[in-house]
C-alpha cells in the first residue's frame, strides 16, 4: 500500500504540515481581527506568516483549529513588538555586568536625561552670552572640583579617549608602553591595536613581569610622541614582578619632553579601601602622580553612562579638544545630562556611596544582603517556589579590582539548574543567575533593593 493510500486510509497519518493555511487565509478568516485591531496590517501579516514557518519547519505544532493559529500568531507578534533592548534582573552577583550593561544609572541621571530629551536644550549654546558655546563645556567644572584637573574633555568611551591621545600625539610617531601592560579589554578589544588603529607604532620595552626606568629610558627617541601607562586593572600579577610608577614616567616624560597619557580605565573617583577594596587608584591619584592625560571610564566604578573621561593640563586638553577626530568621537546630550548629575553626586562622598547603584552594591554588609536574601526566599516559598539561602560569593566586573571576593549571599533553587535558568530567562522580565554546583544561584548583591520584588514576582511567574 503506498503512503498516499494509507493516509486516505487513516487520516492520522496524514502529515499536518500538508494542512497548512495560507497567510492570507489567516488573515481573512476573523479570527484575526482582534489582532489587526491592535497592530499594523502588515506587522500581524508578518507574525501570520512567522507563525506558518514555525509549523512547517517543526517548531512548533499544528494548531487544532482557527482559534489555536490566533493563539500562535499572537505569540509570535508579541515576539516583533518586544523591544529587543529590554530590562533584565541582574542575580550573577558580578556588579559591572558588561553584557548586561555595566552601571545602572542614579536616580538623578535619569531625570536629569528625561529632563533634557523631552525638549530644547543649551547644548550648544552659552545662555549668558547670547552665542554658541561648547557641548564640551558642561561637565568641565564639576570634574575639576571632584578630580582636581585643569581641564577635562568627555568622548564617547575610555578606548576612544586612548585613540584620541594617541592619535592626537603620536600619529605616525612612536609610543612606548610595557609589555606587561599590553591588555585586552572585553569583547577581543586589544590596547595594541587600538594604539595602532591611533596611528602610532609601538615599542614595547621591558617584560611580561619585569619593566624598569632604564627600559623607557633607552627607548625615547626624536620619533617619540608618547608614553602610555595602562592601568591593568582586569588581571594581576604578581611573584617576581617590578614595574615603573606613574610619577617616574611622568618625570622622565617632562625631562625629555614626551607627553605620558595614563589609561586608568575603570574611574575610581573615591577610595573605598574600607570596604576591603584596595589597590584601584582613584582619578585624583592618577593626576597627583604628574601624567599629562590620564582616561577613564564613564560607565564602571564612576557610576554613570557609558564615556571616556580625559583629564589633565589645560594646554594638553586642549590640543586633544581641537583634533578633528574628537567631533568623530563626541558624547550626545543624554551622555552630559546623565554624567553630570552623576558626578555632582561626588560632591558629598558619603552620600555617594548610597545613592550610586554600583558604589551602594560594591559595599552593601553581608548581613545586610543575607536579610535580604531571607526575605526573597521567604516571599518564593510562600508562593511555592522551593528555595533556600546560601552564601555566594561576588565580584565587582567591569575590569575592576580583578583579585577581590566580595562575600554574599544568594538565594539558591530546587531543581535542574538548566531548566530553571532558561524559565527565568524567557521570563516577562528575564533574571539572570549563576550556575555554581549544579544550582541556580540568584545572588543579591548585584540587585538594587527596590528589585527584590519584581525578582521575586518574576521568579515565580516563571517558575509557576
Amino acid at each position: 500500500m503506498t503512503k498516499a493510500a494509507r493516509e486516505a486510509e487513516d487520516p492520522r497519518l496524514r502529515d499536518a504540515r500538508r494542512d497548512l493555511p495560507s497567510v492570507s487565509s489567516l488573515l481573512d478568516s476573523g479570527e484575526l481581527a482582534a489582532l489587526l485591531a491592535r497592530c499594523p496590517g502588515r506587522t500581524v501579516t508578518s507574525a501570520a506568516r512567522a507563525a506558518v514557518e514555525s509549523v512547517r519547519n517543526g517548531s512548533q505544532q499544528a494548531p487544532a483549529g482557527l482559534d489555536g493559529w490566533r493563539d500562535l500568531v499572537d505569540a509570535e507578534l508579541e515576539s516583533i513588538t518586544r523591544a529587543s533592548l529590554r530590562p533584565v534582573l541582574n542575580a550573577t552577583g558580578v556588579v559591572l555586568h558588561t553584557n548586561l550593561g555595566r552601571a545602572p544609572l542614579p536616580a538623578s541621571a535619569i531625570r536629569a536625561i528625561q529632563d533634557v530629551a523631552r525638549g530644547f536644550s543649551n547644548l550648544e549654546y552659552d545662555l549668558e552670552a547670547g552665542e554658541r558655546g561648547s557641548r564640551y563645556s558642561h561637565c568641565v567644572s564639576l570634574l575639576r572640583e571632584i578630580t582636581g584637573c585643569e581641564d577635562a574633555l568627555v568622548v564617547n568611551n575610555c578606548a576612544a579617549a586612548l585613540i584620541l591621545a594617541v592619535d592626537t600625539f603620536a600619529r605616525d610617531r612612536e609610543v612606548i608602553i610595557s609589555r606587561g601592560e599590553l591588555v585586552e579589554i572585553g569583547g577581543s578589544f586589544r590596547i595594541p591595536d587600538i594604539m595602532r588603529r591611533g596611528g602610532a607604532r609601538l615599542v614595547e620595552v621591558g617584560t611580561t613581569n619585569r619593566t624598569h626606568l632604564g627600559d623607557y629610558q633607552d627607548a625615547i627617541s626624536d620619533q617619540t610622541g608618547a608614553i602610555i601607562k595602562v592601568h591593568r586593572s582586569n588581571f594581576s600579577i604578581s611573584g617576581f614582578t617590578s614595574d615603573v610608577g606613574v610619577d617616574q614616567l611622568a618625570a622622565l616624560g617632562k625631562e625629555r619632553g614626551v607627553p605620558v597619557v595614563h589609561d586608568l580605565g575603570s574611574g575610581l573617583l573615591i577610595p573605598l579601601d574600607e570596604f576591603g577594596l584596595r589597590g584601584e587608584p582613584t582619578a585624583s591619584d592618577a593626576l597627583a602622580s604628574g601624567s599629562d592625560v590620564v582616561t577613564l571610564s564613564g560607565d564602571k566604578l564612576l557610576g554613570g553612562p557609558q564615556a571616556g573621561i580625559m583629564l589633565g593640563k589645560a594646554t594638553v586638553i586642549e590640543k586633544l579638544r581641537a583634533n578633528p577626530l574628537a567631533r568623530a568621537l563626541r558624547v550626545d546630550k543624554l551622555t552630559i545630562a546623565a554624567l553630570g548629575a552623576t558626578l555632582a553626586l561626588y560632591r558629598d562622598p558619603a552620600a555617594a556611596l548610597q545613592s550610586i547603584p554600583v558604589l551602594a552594591m560594591l559595599t552593601a554588609t553581608p548581613p545586610s544582603l543575607e536579610s535580604r536574601a531571607r526575605a526573597i526566599a521567604a516571599a518564593l516559598l510562600a508562593r511555592g517556589v522551593d528555595c533556600s539561602v546560601v552564601p555566594s560569593e561576588s565580584s565587582v566586573g567591569g575590569g575592576a579590582f580583578p583579585a577581590a571576593v566580595l562575600q554574599s549571599f544568594a538565594v539558591a533553587l530546587r531543581g535542574d539548574a538548566g531548566i530553571l535558568e532558561l524559565a527565568l530567562r524567557e521570563a516577562a522580565m528575564p533574571v539572570i543567575g549563576r550556575t555554581k554546583d549544579g544550582q541556580l544561584l540568584l545572588d543579591v548583591r548585584s540587585l538594587q533593593p527596590h528589585e527584590d520584588e519584581p525578582l521575586t514576582t518574576s521568579v515565580t511567574g516563571a517558575l509557576s
